[in-house]
C-alpha cells in the first residue's frame, strides 16, 4: 500500500485519517459533519465539507504530506445532488434521511414495487437516492441536461478530480441499478421518469483517478491518486474482513447489520423483509443489509430523558453492566422499552415511528431505565437478524459498541453467539486504504477481543422475552 488520507462522511462526524504503507494509523482527527436546513430539509454545507478535508491535510506534518499518495473517501449512502461538468451543484447535496422526494413514490402500485425489488434489491423508500433525483430533476432553477448525480463521498472525490463517477456499492443504495447486471436501470428509472443517463458510469472502489494538478499544489501534495471506497458500512465490512457465515454489527449513529451472499436475493419472500440487497465493495459479492435508525443515537435520547451529563449517563451504563454480570437483575422488574426513537427498522420501515416505554413502575431507578433501554435495542436488532434467515457463526463489532461493555454482553447472551469486537477504532478507514489497494487486511489487524454469551443468562433472556412477548407486539404494533 501507499500512504493514505482517509475521509469518511458519517452522519454525525467526518473522521479524517492518515495511514502509512503498512496500514498503520499516523493520524486522525474528527469534526462535526456540516450540514444547513433549506425550505424542504437538511442538506450538506459542501464547502465546509471541502474545509474539514482540507484543514486535515494542512496539519499535516509537511513531510508527512508529501508522502501522500492516495486519498480515499467512504460515506453513508443514499445522500447526494445533481452536479454539471463544471462540478457546479444544480441541486442541494441532500442527505441520506431526507424524504423530500416521498411524495414521488406514492404512485407506485403493488406490481411496480415488487418489480423495483426484483431488479435492484431494495425496498421502495424515499430514503434512497432515486426519488431525490427525480424531485432534484423536477425542483432545478437551470438545465439539467448535463448534470449527473453524485452520492456526497463521489461529489468530494470530483472536487479534488475533476472527473464524476459512481463506485458500485454506492450505486446500489440509489434504488436504480440493476444488481444482476450491475447497470443502471432503464426500467427502474423510468418509474420515476427519469433517464438512466443522469447517473455517471460506475467504478471500482480500486480504480482512482488523479488529483487535479493544480488543486494537490495547492494542497502541498504531490502525485496523488483519489478514489471512492464505498459505502461506509459495506467498506467496514472490508475492515473486518467479514466472510459468508458472519455478521458484521456496525454502530455509530445508527446500527447497521450486514451479511456477505454468493448470489443476490430478490425473491418476493426476501422483498417482504425489506432488507436492502447490494453490491460488496469489493465487486465480486453481494450484501444483505438493515439499518437499524436507533443506535449510538440512544445515548443523546437517554441523555436528554434523564437530564444527565455525558459522564453521569457513562456510570449509569457502568453500574447497569455490572448489575447484569452480577446476576442482580430482576428482569420482571425492568421496563419495557421499544428503542424506536428515530424511526422503525425492518421489516416495518416506518420513518415516522416513534419509541414507547411501558412497565414504569414509582420505583424504577434510572440505572433500570438505561438497562431496559438497551435491552429494548438488543431485542430490535435480534429480530432484524432474524429476517436475513442465515446461520450465524460470529459477530464482529466495529464503532461506538465497541467501548460499551453494557451493549456488547447484552447482545453475546441475547443471541447466544460470541462477538468479537475490534480494538481499533477506525475500522471504516482502515478497509477504504485496503479497498483503493486492491488488497484485504485480517481480521486479526482490528486487534479484536471476544465477548462470550453467558449461557445462563441466555436461557434467562429466552424465557422473559417469552413473557413479554404479547406486550412487545403490542407496543410494536402501535399507529406513528
Amino acid at each position: 500500500m501507499t500512504p493514505t488520507v482517509t475521509v469518511d462522511i458519517g452522519t454525525t462526524s467526518i473522521k479524517l485519517c492518515l495511514f502509512d504503507a503498512e496500514g498503520a494509523l499516523q493520524a486522525a482527527d474528527r469534526c462535526a459533519t456540516p450540514t444547513r436546513r433549506d425550505a424542504w430539509g437538511e442538506i450538506y454545507d459542501t464547502d465546509a465539507v471541502m474545509d474539514a478535508v482540507r484543514s486535515f491535510v494542512d496539519a499535516l506534518d509537511p513531510a508527512a504530506r508529501r508522502a501522500v499518495q492516495c486519498i480515499v473517501i467512504a460515506g453513508v449512502g443514499e445522500s447526494g445532488g445533481l452536479v454539471d461538468p463544471d462540478l457546479s451543484l444544480v441541486s442541494p447535496m441532500i442527505l441520506w434521511h431526507d424524504h423530500r422526494g416521498a411524495d414521488l413514490l406514492t404512485g407506485l402500485t403493488e406490481a411496480d414495487r415488487a418489480r423495483v425489488y426484483a431488479v435492484t434489491g431494495l425496498p421502495v423508500n424515499a430514503n434512497y437516492a432515486l426519488s431525490k433525483v427525480a424531485w432534484a430533476l423536477a425542483h432545478a432553477e437551470r438545465s439539467t441536461a448535463a448534470a449527473q448525480w453524485l452520492n456526497v463521498s463521489e461529489y468530494v472525490a470530483a472536487l479534488l478530480t475533476g472527473r464524476r463517477w459512481a463506485e458500485p456499492s454506492l450505486a446500489s443504495r440509489t434504488m436504480a441499478l440493476d444488481l444482476v447486471g450491475r447497470r443502471w436501470s432503464r426500467e427502474v428509472c423510468g418509474l420515476f421518469g427519469v433517464d438512466p443517463g443522469v447517473f455517471p458510469p460506475l467504478r471500482a472502489a480500486s480504480e482512482g483517478f488523479a488529483m487535479d494538478p493544480a488543486t494537490a499544489r495547492a494542497w502541498g501534495l504531490d502525485e496523488v491518486t483519489v478514489h471512492v471506497a464505498g459505502h461506509d458500512h459495506m467498506v467496514g465490512g472490508v475492515g473486518a474482513d467479514l466472510r459468508p457465515g458472519e455478521m458484521l454489527d456496525s454502530t455509530g449513529t445508527t446500527e447497521g447489520v450486514l451479511a456477505l451472499l454468493r448470489t443476490p436475493r430478490l425473491d418476493a419472500v426476501t422483498a417482504a423483509t425489506k432488507l436492502a440487497g447490494g453490491l460488496a465493495c469489493d465487486g465480486d459479492g453481494f450484501t444483505l443489509f438493515a439499518s437499524i435508525p436507533t443506535g449510538g443515537s440512544a445515548f443523546a435520547t437517554l441523555r436528554t430523558l434523564l437530564d444527565r451529563e455525558a459522564d453521569e449517563l457513562a456510570d449509569l451504563v457502568a453500574r447497569a453492566h455490572r448489575d447484569w454480570v452480577l446476576g442482580s437483575v430482576d428482569l420482571d422488574r425492568l421496563p419495557l422499552v421499544l428503542p424506536q426513537f428515530r424511526g422503525s427498522p425492518p421489516p416495518r420501515k416506518d420513518a415516522t415511528a416513534r419509541g414507547a416505554i411501558a412497565g414504569l413502575q414509582t420505583d424504577t431507578t434510572a440505572v433500570e431505565l438505561v438497562l431496559a433501554c438497551f435491552l429494548g435495542m438488543v431485542r430490535q436488532f435480534a429480530e432484524v437478524w432474524e429476517l436475513f434467515d442465515l446461520e450465524l457463526d460470529r459477530v464482529k463489532v466495529i464503532g461506538p459498541a465497541s467501548a460499551n461493555p453494557l451493549w456488547l454482553q447484552l447482545k453475546a447472551d441475547y443471541l447466544g453467539v460470541p462477538l468479537s469486537v475490534s480494538g481499533f477504532p477506525e475500522v471504516v478507514s482502515r478497509g477504504a486504504q485496503a479497498l483503493a489497494h486492491g488488497i484485504r487486511l485480517p481480521w486479526s489487524a482490528s486487534e479484536p477481543r471476544d465477548v462470550p454469551p453467558d449461557t445462563a443468562r441466555t436461557a434467562e433472556l429466552a424465557q422473559w422475552r417469552a413473557r413479554t412477548a404479547d406486550r412487545w407486539a403490542h407496543l410494536a404494533e402501535m399507529p406513528a
